[in-house]
């Protein structure tokens, strides 16, 4: 406020425009007489009283300078203070202070001594974990559980230290997760701000309250459906790389709970998806930065087999087979690994070695692998999604969309007992058979194009002939895209409408991407181009058909103004398409650069309409602002020469 003031009256006392020129130079010190420079002398105060520094310029601007800071008026004092300053006053005066978290922040001693005192801490808590009643003020309901948040979200040691140190403040954060209280997401979020604060800044104390009240955490697993508090139980079990990495003491009595098993028991207890998502998000960020010991527990055989018997229920919801599979997903992805170990490298924390999936995990999975594929089979389902093409009898959903990921993510692990399971119960083909059936859905066309690839590119020749033989992918694809759109004989889930033209399929692209690799990893693998030489339908498809497919599909043979690379570059070259540009970077920042100088996109109607004079007055003030600060910069710069 005070800078604002200094800079304000400096502007209001700056001589009129006809005597002194903004944009000439400032001199330091007093310039010599009109006579000698041929124009009239500015004022030797330079451009007002506020801007002159004691021993810059005119003695007389000192004692101006100083005058300044004396008057009162321009000094206006903090409304917080104002209000500490009274005899009697309340913490709901304090809080309907706008400016109470600036001044929170601005550790003022007055306002933190106030509010480090039991009673008041006590009050807002209150105002973070209970309920009002519905006919209470806006004040009461909104605006003050959110400044109460903030408050202590400000990490101000002394009011943290109140809390931790007071069993009873404790007792009354804590109420809030009591099954008998209400759960409103507004106050969840504060609550949880609250908490994750605490373990920021409070871990030792925080963990050994929690560890003397072990309900803390079967009413924290309870709550799990309510995303505020599952962002709190993350954190308590040690699930994110930013909290307790120099506090591991405080982890052991953890590990020795069954939290994990509680949250999988949410699978089966619970028919809400929210509550299935929020625990398998839990159990996903166990796997990526919990310490080893709880890591090793979710990766073990025996809580795989428990996730799958939850999932594979036959009267459990969908949501349970899908968030089950996920938390697989995220035990045998090896881009998770390699994240988590960059991470856990990065960051230098102490949790240990990374646990991966042990191949007892991988044999356990496939125990259930059958009674999945079983889920694939789309003949005995009987519902039905109207789209824009037609009908789905039945729609893929999401439970088979998970499936075919799960399969696609089992082939990266290199198991050669998984591989074979696959393919020897059809898993791979059972895949390929959906990528046609449903042309118009690309995630599973993604996933699928996984599967193809990995088979391919596997050490196994197996698996190449199972995709090439058993699977048949060649004749598949020149099927396809003989037809080129929906069938009306086809008996698949995918029925186009009645009475109009069928649409084209969906899968072209993924068509057209495998084929390439296959032509591609031919180059090296002998099984490969011996298979696709002896096919004459696809040498001649290929000739045809194929090479003038890549010609059209390839950007950087496009006449439309986009930007051409110095060579042609393969289809499979994505990592690189920014590198070799004939990019002039200085000739497009000169060319902006003038487009803003000289108001090319500028919005002429508005500055019509104002007048020339507007803009004079405008361009004035602007020239004033720049020497104003230019002036100020040259007398900080000479006092400290």
């Amino acid at each position: 406020r005070k800078a604002c003031c200094f800079f304000l009256l400096s502007c209001a006392s700056h001589p009129p425009r006809s005597q002194f020129d903004p944009l000439a130079p400032l001199p330091i010190h007093p310039p010599p007489p009109a006579a000698q420079s041929g124009r009239r002398r500015p004022d030797s105060r330079g451009f007002g009283r506020g801007l002159a520094l004691p021993g810059v310029g005119n003695p007389r601007s000192t004692a101006a300078a100083t005058m300044f800071w004396r008057m009162t008026g321009l000094s206006a004092a903090s409304p917080v203070d104002t209000i500490l300053d009274k005899e009697n006053f309340t913490l709901e005066e304090l809080l309907d202070e706008d400016e109470i978290i600036q001044e929170c922040k601005a550790l003022n001693t007055r306002l933190i001594n106030f509010l480090r005192d039991k009673a008041q801490v006590e009050q807002l808590l209150r105002y973070v974990v209970e309920e009002v009643p519905d006919d209470a003020e806006k004040k009461r309901s909104f605006k003050f559980p959110f400044i109460a948040c903030e408050i202590f979200t400000c990490e101000i040691d002394v009011i943290l230290r109140t809390l931790v140190e007071d069993e009873e403040l404790m007792d009354l954060l804590f109420s809030f997760v009591k099954p008998d209280h209400p759960h409103s997401t507004l106050l969840s979020g504060y609550f949880s701000k609250v908490v994750i604060c605490l373990m920021l800044r409070k871990t030792a104390p925080l963990m050994n309250y929690v560890q003397e009240h072990p309900e803390i955490v079967v009413q924290l697993v309870d709550l799990i459906g309510i995303t505020s508090v599952m962002e709190v139980l993350i954190r308590l079990i040690g699930a994110d790389e930013t909290i307790y990495s120099n506090y591991a003491d405080t982890m052991q009595w953890l590990e020795n709970t069954d939290v994990l098993g509680m949250i999988a028991d949410k699978f089966s207890s619970s028919d809400s998806p929210e509550v299935h998502a929020n625990a398998a998000e839990i159990l996903c960020a166990v796997t990526r930065c919990a310490p080893p010991s709880l890591a090793a527990k979710i990766c073990s055989p025996s809580f795989v087999g428990r996730l799958f018997c939850h999932a594979l229920e036959g009267s459990r919801p969908k949501s349970v087979l899908v968030h089950s599979l996920s938390v697989c997903i995220s035990l045998l992805d090896p881009k998770r690994l390699a994240s988590a170990s960059y991470q856990a490298f990065r960051s230098n924390v102490s949790h240990g070695a990374l646990v991966t999936a042990s191949p007892e995990t991988v044999d356990g999975m496939l125990e259930s692998l059958g009674n999945l594929l079983n889920l694939l089979d789309t003949s005995t389902a009987e519902n039905v999604l109207p789209t824009t093409y037609g009908c789905l009898r039945p729609p893929l959903g999401k439970h088979r969309l998970k499936i075919v990921e799960f399969i696609s993510v089992l082939l990266t692990v290199g198991s050669e007992t998984a591989e074979q399971e696959l393919i020897s119960q059809s898993a791979i083909k059972r895949s390929i058979d959906l990528f046609f059936e449903y042309p118009y859905n690309n995630f599973l066309h993604h996933h699928v194009e996984n599967i193809i690839v990995s088979c391919l590119e596997g050490k196994r020749t197996e698996l190449v002939e199972h995709v090439l033989n058993e699977c048949d992918i060649v004749g598949k694809i020149l099927a396809a895209d003989k037809l080129s759109s929906l069938s009306t004989e086809s008996n698949g889930p995918t029925v186009p409408s009645e009475g109009k033209t069928p649409s084209k399929i969906g899968n072209v692209g993924h068509m057209t991407r495998i084929a390439n690799k296959l032509i591609q990893l031919g180059n090296s693998n002998s099984t490969i181009q011996t298979h696709l030489q002896g096919n004459s339908e696809w040498v001649e498809w290929q000739t045809d058909v194929l090479v003038r497919r890549n010609e059209v599909e390839n950007v950087y043979h496009w006449a439309c103004g986009r930007p051409t690379s110095l060579h042609d570059r393969g289809r499979d070259s994505d990592d690189d398409d920014f590198r070799d540009r004939d990019y002039d970077v200085a000739a497009l920042a000169n060319n902006l650069s003038q487009a803003f100088r000289y108001g090319i996109y500028s919005n002429d109607d508005i500055e019509e309409a104002q007048g020339s004079l507007e803009r004079d007055d405008e361009v004035h003030l602007s020239n004033i602002l720049f020497s104003c600060y230019l002036h100020t910069i040259l007398a900080f710069t000479a006092i400290k020469c």
